[in-house]
């Protein structure tokens, strides 16, 4: 049953990949958002939670504005993702522009993995298509990391989604095996983390005040690094009208294993919260980041790293 049901969602998600993405909006605007938005409501006592506690500064106007205009990019990235199963590898370069993809492919000349960090903002969907250009560059191999989900329907087709163009996917435990692998065919690796998620209440090794809040970051990144030795890239991403956004790579790291402990994590966080301060509306403010509390005896603060603005 469960095989049916799979293959009954990819073929209709499959079908709807066909359409032309301004099609695609034509029913967000109709149809998803005014259903999400204002008849189911999704996590919006969530959502209006997080940005209250983000933005105290802003009145409820403004957080209303950025409220709304959250929720019609949430809606729009489900037809954007959708599409992707119907895209042409020429479409997908125009959809995602990398302004400077050498930043991750200029790694493989030297052997180096990269391990690129990202958050929920824009359309994170769209980063594997930054293998298109790997696979121009040499002999570097991208892999997607990410947390099965728990329908295996869902996840099935999620699976299809991430590897389009090429790219492949790894769990965490997975992704050392592959390393290990890759490196014995002389191939670099490169993988992708959304790491702007809440940790699990075992984790909470690391806060720092984020958004206007004391908040838990993931330090799994920056172990895995200092463990492989990989370079760490930072992307940037911004949205530049409905269904097409720009990356720009930025350097966090070429040598982990030289900083200081937290200092990935934390120089990771501030960029994270820059992109989010440019234009908030394209963060993904449905999650419960902050469902944990801070406990002083148990956690480590962050130290006063700065990041030069650009």
């Amino acid at each position: 049953m469960k095989r049916i049901f799979s293959g009954l969602l990819f073929g209709f998600v499959r079908l709807c990949a066909f359409l032309p993405l301004p099609v695609l909006f034509f029913f967000s605007d109709i149809f998803l958002y005014p259903i999400v938005y204002y008849v189911v409501r999704y996590r919006l006592k969530v959502v209006r939670k997080n940005l209250k506690n983000s933005f105290p500064e802003k009145t409820r106007k403004e957080l209303h504005q950025i409220e709304r205009k959250f929720y019609r990019h949430f809606c729009d990235t489900f037809q954007e993702t959708i599409r992707i199963l119907g895209m042409s590898p020429e479409e997908a370069k125009k959809r995602m522009v990398f302004k400077n993809p050498e930043m991750v492919t200029d790694f493989s000349k030297q052997q180096q993995g990269v391990l690129i960090v990202l958050g929920h903002y824009g359309n994170w969907e769209y980063q594997p298509f930054l293998f298109l250009y790997m696979l121009e560059s040499g002999n570097q191999v991208g892999y997607s990391i990410y947390r099965p989900l728990k329908n295996e329907a869902f996840d099935q087709l999620y699976i299809r989604i991430r590897t389009r163009f090429q790219g492949g996917i790894a769990t965490k435990s997975q992704a050392y095996r592959k390393l290990i692998n890759l490196r014995h065919e002389g191939k670099a690796a490169v993988f992708g983390l959304v790491c702007d998620q809440t940790p699990s209440a075992a984790n909470l090794h690391y806060w720092t005040p984020f958004l206007n809040q004391d908040t838990s970051i993931l330090i799994g990144p920056e172990r895995m690094a200092k463990q492989t030795g990989f370079a760490v890239v930072y992307a940037d991403v911004e949205k530049m009208a409905r269904g097409r956004y720009r990356t720009t790579y930025e350097l966090i790291t070429d040598k982990p294993q030289e900083t200081e402990t937290f200092e990935i994590t934390e120089k990771y966080a501030r960029l994270m919260e820059k992109t989010i301060l440019r234009e908030p509306a394209y963060w993904l403010w449905t999650h419960k980041r902050w469902k944990h509390k801070h406990q002083l005896e148990t956690v480590h603060k962050a130290k006063d790293f700065k990041i030069e603005a650009s």
